[in-house]
């Protein structure tokens, strides 16, 4: 059974310990804020931005998780976009919310951490003092009165009950109050009714062209491939069938070259249906699959999974095929010499990069593989950033909401 003041104690605790790390996050904003400045006011400085620009958006994110869970209710993260793009940088209205934010949290986020840590740290000092001051000639307390005598020893033990009321009586409603102001700061811009019905307007088509795209390739796989075997099947048990009124002798070689053109269809077939949806998705999982399509990638590939459970079979499809695609376009068009996959599984999304050390200058306006992976990542209300600098490296980062 819990006593009734240890219940008490451990909430108080917890708003402690959440202002206590809004002060130290609060001061990180400063040298953030800093670096921002000093990366935008010369040019010569700019191609540092992305750098602080992502230290900015790590900032913002790892207090978004922290305040989401001290109110109960998790804040929506903000879209991904290309951080390594300087004009995203500076026109992006999400990284203009987290510098806002880095605001707030440099000032007021920093003085209602440093009142909360300083009312009880005064308290303990003040309490220490006035035990140890025979033993600590000329030490003053935190009003800087020299302790000399028991009567001052009583005054430092006020100050030290007074600290103590400041923080009891105020930790609660300053670590409620501040972490509401910063969920709004933190929480992405509110679409409108209107904007949200354009972009599941185009979602939808994107949705239907890839769909419709993907019926299309199915029926021509069907079409020249697996028809046409078959088609010679027929054409050769025709050939058997005369041959064995005539020769039978001679039919033995036909049947069997109509028994390879069968195997041929089926195998055809099969990859068919792998292309639908991947069998190895149900028995290995998405780490698995895309670990055996990383194996068997013609370029030296690396691949990594952090923390990624379970996804629904057509969210964990669309990843297996971005990654496929990204490999394959890889393959036939970057000449690298190296490929990194990375899977992860953060704040409700599912996020696929692959990046690759070869020549750059992918446009997926250009390429219907990358076309393809954004309207496939689309019809989920996906994002997909590709960064393909001349010269390279390559980067897809493809973000899926994983619906669960």
């Amino acid at each position: 059974m819990t006593h009734p003041s240890t219940g008490q104690l451990r909430p108080w605790l917890r708003q402690l310990k959440f202002l206590a790390v809004c002060a130290a996050t609060g001061l990180l904003s400063w040298f953030v804020l800093a670096g921002l400045v000093l990366s935008v006011a010369p040019v010569v400085t700019l191609p540092l931005l992305p750098r602080t620009a992502r230290a900015a958006r790590r900032l913002a994110a790892f207090e978004r998780r922290r305040t989401g869970a001290y109110l109960g209710t998790p804040i929506t993260p903000p879209q991904p976009f290309d951080g390594d793009d300087i004009g995203a940088v500076l026109t992006s209205p999400d990284m203009r919310r987290d510098v806002s934010w880095l605001t707030l949290q440099a000032t007021l986020g920093t003085l209602v951490g440093l009142v909360a840590v300083g009312a009880p740290a005064g308290a303990i000092q003040n309490v220490v003092i006035a035990a140890l001051w025979p033993y600590l000639p000329g030490v003053t307390t935190t009003l800087n009165h020299p302790m000399e005598s028991w009567g001052d020893a009583s005054v430092a033990l006020a100050t030290a009950a007074a600290y103590g009321t400041v923080g009891a009586l105020l930790v609660r409603p300053l670590a409620r109050w501040y972490a509401r102001i910063s969920a709004v700061r933190l929480a992405p811009r509110r679409i409108s009714l209107a904007e949200r019905l354009a972009e599941v307007t185009a979602t939808r088509a994107a949705a239907l062209e890839a769909h419709g795209t993907e019926l299309r390739r199915i029926e021509r796989n069907l079409h020249d491939g697996t028809q046409n075997r078959l088609v010679a099947v027929v054409m050769h048990l025709g050939m058997v069938e005369r041959a064995l009124h005539r020769d039978p002798e001679s039919a033995l070689p036909m049947v069997l070259t109509a028994q390879n053109a069968a195997t041929d269809a089926l195998g055809e077939l099969r990859e068919v249906v792998r292309s639908i949806y991947p069998p190895v998705l149900i028995d290995r999982g998405l780490p698995g699959a895309v670990s055996a399509l990383v194996s068997h990638c013609a370029i030296p590939a690396t691949y990594e999974a952090r923390d990624l459970p379970r996804a629904p079979a057509a969210v964990e499809a669309a990843a297996y095929f971005v990654v496929a695609e990204a490999l394959t376009n890889a393959v036939k068009h970057s000449g690298a010499r190296q490929i990194t996959v990375v899977l992860s599984a953060d704040d409700g999304l599912l996020t696929v990069e692959v990046t690759d050390d070869g020549r750059g200058g992918a446009d997926e306006k250009l390429g219907t593989g990358l076309l393809g992976i954004e309207r496939r990542v689309a019809a989920f209300d996906g994002t997909t950033l590709l960064h393909s600098p001349p010269g390279g490296p390559t980067v897809l980062r493809a973000a899926i909401p994983r619906g669960v």
